[in-house]
């Protein structure tokens, strides 16, 4: 992540060791995406940014002795290598445990108003503690605390807890919130797509611009996907979820992934799930909740195809006879929402 975290002062991880005030925070650093096409990152009262805190999450974030074998860390299921979302078709967690859905980009996660396939989590801080007790690190919810008070007594997180949070040190509580700190820095909106929109027109080529009509006409991508954000997600309390028929295909509904109606219980819900955003999408595949679809291509072209008919499928999705030439614009334009990487810190005690 060159480019988003240039504005921190990640000096603090070596200031937070040295002497002053271990109960008085560092003033935060400029809201991210504040001057940027997409606005400020919205940021919880009960979590102020601190330049500080950001370093801390970020440390975090890539520590695999957070998990309960030491295996994966937050980091293991957004590598850069993988545009930030997962490998595996099914995400794999701790002890090489198969999970349940794909892992998602999560550039400009902390824009979400609700998390997981299923917006289940109503915060990026609720979010980690369910990341790192379940499955994915596979701690379990009611070792958390424990778990943290091990890694907050590694040599360079003691200093670093202490500076941060004061008293309290290392819990279930400031690890999450650390954590959710650094993910609200994954800012995304410098991609050529923005330069384009800002005026620069060679930022993106013939085709691109071809596709980018399509996006908007024809393929009527926009309508769930409208930019800056390129998501329906964003912007509502509740997150946008649909059906589009994907995981369905040649199962008993029993044995379909029900979604979002596992959250709500309401029968509307069955086999939807959120609308993810476009943003890095050409570098993230394999695509959709269960991964089934590897090549971006093909993920257009189903899309556009009107996915697979079923009893909950979204009106919003019609054969909108794409040819080959058209399905291949529209993948050149997503290229241009490419996103940067994220940066390896040095962890402490390694």
């Amino acid at each position: 992540m060159k480019y988003a975290l240039t504005a921190l002062t990640l000096t603090m991880l070596g200031l937070s060791a040295c002497g002053g005030d271990a109960r008085a925070p560092a003033a935060g650093p400029a809201i991210p995406g504040s001057d940027g096409p997409l606005g400020a990152v919205p940021v919880p009262d009960d979590n102020p940014l601190t330049d500080a805190k950001i370093a801390l999450g970020h440390q975090l974030f890539f520590d695999a002795r957070l998990s309960v074998d030491g295996t994966r860390s937050c980091y293991s299921c957004h590598q850069n290598e993988n545009g930030n979302g997962g490998a595996d078709p099914i995400a794999i967690g701790a002890a090489g445990r198969q999970l349940t859905r794909h892992s998602p980009v999560i550039w400009n996660v902390g824009y979400m108003p609700r998390l997981y396939w299923d917006g289940r989590s109503s915060s990026l801080e609720a979010q980690a503690r369910g990341a790192w007790g379940g499955g994915n690190m596979g701690v379990g919810a009611d070792n958390l605390d424990a778990k943290a008070a091990e890694i907050g007594e590694i040599p360079g997180y003691t200093e670093q807890f202490a500076a941060v949070f004061g008293e309290l040190g290392a819990t279930a509580e400031t690890v999450a919130q650390a954590i959710a700190s650094y993910e609200r820095t994954l800012v995304c909106d410098v991609t050529r797509f923005d330069r384009y929109a800002a005026g620069e027109i060679d930022a993106l080529n013939e085709q691109e611009v071809r596709g980018m009509e399509l996006f908007n006409g024809k393929a009527a991508c926009v309508a769930c996907h409208a930019p800056p954000l390129f998501s329906a997600q964003y912007g509502t309390e509740e997150g946008v979820y649909y059906n589009v028929g994907i995981g369905i295909e040649g199962r008993p509904a029993g044995e379909v992934d029900a979604g979002r109606q596992r959250v709500t219980e309401q029968d509307a819900d069955w086999g939807a799930f959120k609308v993810p955003s476009l943003r890095n999408i050409a570098k993230s595949g394999p695509y959709f909740h269960d991964g089934s679809v590897a090549d971006l291509e093909d993920a257009i072209r189903y899309m556009a195809s009107g996915g697979f008919a079923n009893r909950n499928r979204t009106p919003l999705l019609v054969d909108r006879e794409l040819t080959d030439e058209e399905v291949s614009a529209i993948a050149a334009f997503l290229s241009s929402l490419d996103c940067g990487e994220l940066e390896e810190p040095e962890l402490p005690g390694s």
